[in-house]
């Protein structure tokens, strides 16, 4: 009974296994069948295809069949070249897209080839060229009101060296080797207030504006004849006035009238007048703006003329004997 049964499920089988459909082979001609999510990104090159002709295959892990595929739209790539080129400024060798202008701004040029304020520094309307082993005065902008150049080689002021400079106020020499000034070095500047030349050679002092307030000529070499008669007469304005260590044998008179100091140490001074510094027809004159005045240093015995400090607030600083 047993092999009975077996022969009849035998035939079972081999029956059905007739009667089912043959199944072809499936090519999915593929090269990429076997392929990883990681490698798919290096099995093809599109470099070389032009972009009107290119033709994307993509490859999967179970490819779904033929289909077709969508080509991307070529990318406006030298548009956009094109706009960035125009969105940069063209450079012309040698500039920039905002090539400053130094011309003025830097002040004039110098005889070293060298503007004004580079060479010096020019804060505002102040002009500071010290120490600065200069021989001349260099060209200054017009509308300097302050120039400092102390402590250089500066030997001779020439009549054009402050030339239409109108705004001009104080000019500091100090310290250099000036000794010669051209007669119209300062003549002609309108609002010149200040005026410093202590510590050089001068010899002989050029006719000044009647504008000045404040002079310090100490330390040079005016001597007997280094200041004009009358110098000082016309400026109405004049508060103080240093001539110290120039070996004067004499007081510049006169004196003007709002003076406040006047000093005069160590000169040669001899002797002094009643009228020097008050008025002897008016007794009552009294000159109150002259308080500050230096004698000190001089051969001069100040109790010989007694009138002549009556009119005063203050007696001179000296000796009395």
């Amino acid at each position: 009974m047993k092999a009975l049964a077996r022969l009849i499920v035998g035939l079972v089988i081999l029956g059905a296994a007739v009667t089912a459909p043959t199944l072809e082979s499936i090519n999915y001609d593929s090269e990429a069948y076997d392929a990883t999510l990681e490698d798919l990104d290096h099995l093809y090159s599109y470099e070389n295809i032009p972009v009107g002709r290119a033709e994307i295959e993509i490859a999967t892990v179970m490819p779904s069949g033929n289909r077709e595929l969508l080509t991307p739209p070529p990318q406006p790539e030298e548009a956009e070249e094109e706009e960035e080129e125009e969105s940069t400024p063209r450079l012309i060798y040698g500039s920039s897209p905002q090539e400053p202008e130094f011309t003025g701004v830097l002040g004039p040029q110098t005889n070293e080839d060298f503007p004004t304020c580079l060479l010096c520094t020019c804060i505002s309307t102040t002009v500071y060229c010290d120490d600065h082993e200069l021989d001349a005065i260099p060209p200054l902008p017009k509308n300097t009101a302050y120039f400092y150049s102390r402590f250089n080689r500066i030997k001779k002021i020439n009549k054009n060296d402050f030339a239409s400079l109108n705004d001009l106020r104080r000019i500091d020499l100090t310290s250099n080797l000036i000794s010669e000034i051209d007669e119209d070095a300062f003549r002609k500047l309108p609002q010149l207030r200040e005026l410093v030349l202590r510590d050089n050679k001068i010899r002989q002092l050029p006719e000044l504006p009647t504008t000045l307030r404040f002079i310090d000529i100490s330390n040079n070499r005016l001597g007997r004849k280094g200041i004009k008669q009358e110098a000082f007469k016309d400026m109405y304005d004049l508060h103080h006035l240093y001539l110290t260590d120039n070996n004067l044998d004499h007081i510049p008179l006169p004196l003007p009238e709002n003076l406040r100091a006047l000093h005069l140490q160590n000169n040669n001074i001899l002797e002094m007048h009643e009228d020097t510094f008050c008025n002897v027809k008016n007794l009552t004159y009294i000159r109150k703006a002259l308080e500050d005045i230096r004698l000190d240093g001089n051969p001069i015995n100040l109790s010989k003329t007694p009138q002549a400090y009556m009119c005063l607030p203050r007696l001179p600083i000296g000796s009395l004997v």
